[in-house]
């Protein structure tokens, strides 16, 4: 008789330890916390893509930047927490664009698992202060989050929850719903925008007939849908008025020979495909043009395509031993077959980018932790910047992708995404020079939001071991 009572008693223990350890507040991580802050003798890379300025002093206060200057020339508040930064730059707290909160499984298990510890502190330890989700699993959990990190109960980006999946009959995933009809997909974004979602996103098995409801019904009241699509080509949803696509080219099925109208074939373009495809060819302009003129905006995501990246320390410390060990094993079996078309995919997108940017397209950046794993949360928006410069895009390009041109799809550019005097401080501190050393984009020493500074070592360090777990 007295199990119950016990059991009932560790059970609350239980859950009283994991909200503390969920929602701890702000202040364990914090390393900066005045009123007013000057962060002097810092270079300055500002998101606009204008090259960097040297020797220059932000004064922060009341969570905004109040003035930028040369160092020599700025008059400090005396009551400022002064920041010495010499050999350090502040470039914009990076805006990602396709983002998610949960990781796989492992193993080939067609599951994913939901990550609302550890993930939003990743995010914000990696430089990453607003999130636009590129879909959900578990509508509830991500508006909850979002809710738990504006009030200050728990650390993590500012998110955009992007509701989805709005997918058709063919699903890979038990944990999507599958449309039957056009009525499906409207009553599935009508739902969930009373309930708060931003946004919407569209997925490989949906029709023209689904996506037109959907969107149609996101656009009446003001909301914005995305895709990564496969039964529908990219110059029939720019046709049906589709906001952005995901992805890039390496999704886009229009150019596979035999494309059958609303079927998907496969997982997208096969090595074959992409290795005859032209990106300078006149099909590939004429789409990238339609996109252009429709003002579809386009999210890049080259980490997720990388298998097998440079294996780092802070990424293996990251993870949990089951999860380390369900990726490290399916990374040794990787085929050579699958390394060779995940370079070439790769290649191929980032031509494709860099025509889809120079035709005047807005290209924008995010992570997407799905695929085999290699892309974690976080440290994938930084190894995305890294391969839009080895793939032909300056630094500051590169960091403008992933701040400012997210900010302005977002419709937030005047607050934030770039640094100027007025805007929102959302900042992040790197120890170096990615304009010379992209790589440095990845030694975060602080993160501002809303001119708090979060320690990023403190964020890692709560949840060492544990990403992929929860």
């Amino acid at each position: 008789m007295l199990l119950r009572p016990l059991l009932a008693a560790t059970l609350l223990t239980g859950a009283g330890l994991a909200q503390s350890a969920l929602t701890p507040g702000l202040r364990p991580f914090l390393a900066v916390d005045s009123p007013a802050v000057a962060l002097e003798h810092v270079r300055v890379i500002d998101g606009t893509g204008a090259p960097a300025r040297e020797d220059q002093t932000l004064i922060l206060r009341k969570g905004r930047i109040e003035a930028i200057g040369a160092a020599g020339e700025a008059r400090i508040p005396p009551d400022a927490q002064r920041l010495d930064l010499r050999n350090h730059t502040v470039i914009p707290g990076l805006v990602g664009m396709h983002e998610h909160m949960f990781y796989p499984s492992g193993a080939g298990i067609p599951i994913y698992t939901e990550q609302g510890f550890s993930f939003p502190r990743l995010y914000l330890a990696s430089g990453v202060t607003t999130a636009r989700t590129g879909g959900t699993l578990e509508p509830y959990t991500d508006l909850n989050l979002k809710k738990l990190i504006d009030s200050g109960a728990m650390p993590g980006p500012k998110m955009y929850v992007t509701v989805g999946y709005l997918e058709g009959k063919g699903s890979f995933a038990p944990q999507m719903l599958e449309l039957a009809s056009p009525d499906d997909a409207r009553r599935f974004v009508e739902y969930w925008a009373t309930v708060g979602a931003q946004s919407f996103k569209a997925y490989m098995h949906i029709t023209r007939g689904e996506l037109e409801a959907a969107l149609t019904a996101a656009h009446a009241r003001g909301l914005k849908l995305t895709g990564h699509l496969c039964s529908v080509g990219f110059r029939e949803a720019a046709a049906l008025g589709i906001d952005n696509l995901e992805h890039g080219i390496v999704a886009d099925t229009e150019f596979m020979p035999g494309k059958q109208p609303d079927v998907c074939p496969g997982f997208g373009p096969r090595a074959a495909d992409m290795e005859q495809l032209d990106v300078q060819s006149a099909p590939v302009r004429e789409m990238i043009g339609d996109l252009v003129r429709h003002h579809v905006a386009v999210t890049s995501t080259l980490a997720v395509f990388e298998n097998a990246p440079p294996l780092e320390p802070r990424f293996i410390d990251a993870l949990s031993p089951d999860a380390l060990r369900n990726y490290l094993t399916g990374r040794a079996r990787l085929p050579e077959a699958a390394l060779k078309l995940s370079a070439l995919r790769i290649r191929r997108e980032l031509e494709f980018e860099r025509a889809f940017v120079k035709a005047g397209g807005l290209l924008q950046a995010g992570c997407d932790p799905t695929g085999n794993g290699s892309a974690l949360a976080g440290f994938g928006d930084q190894r995305n910047v890294i391969l839009l410069v080895q793939g032909g895009f300056s630094p500051t390009e590169a960091i403008q992708i992933a701040t400012l041109n997210g900010a302005r799809f977002l419709g937030i550019d005047r607050d934030t995404g770039s640094i100027a005097a007025g805007k929102q401080a959302d900042l992040v501190v790197l120890d170096g020079n990615p304009a010379e050393r992209i790589a440095d984009i990845a030694k975060v020493t602080l993160v501002f939001k809303d001119g708090q500074g979060y320690d990023p070592q403190k964020l890692l360090d709560s949840i060492r071991g544990q990403a992929g777990m929860h």
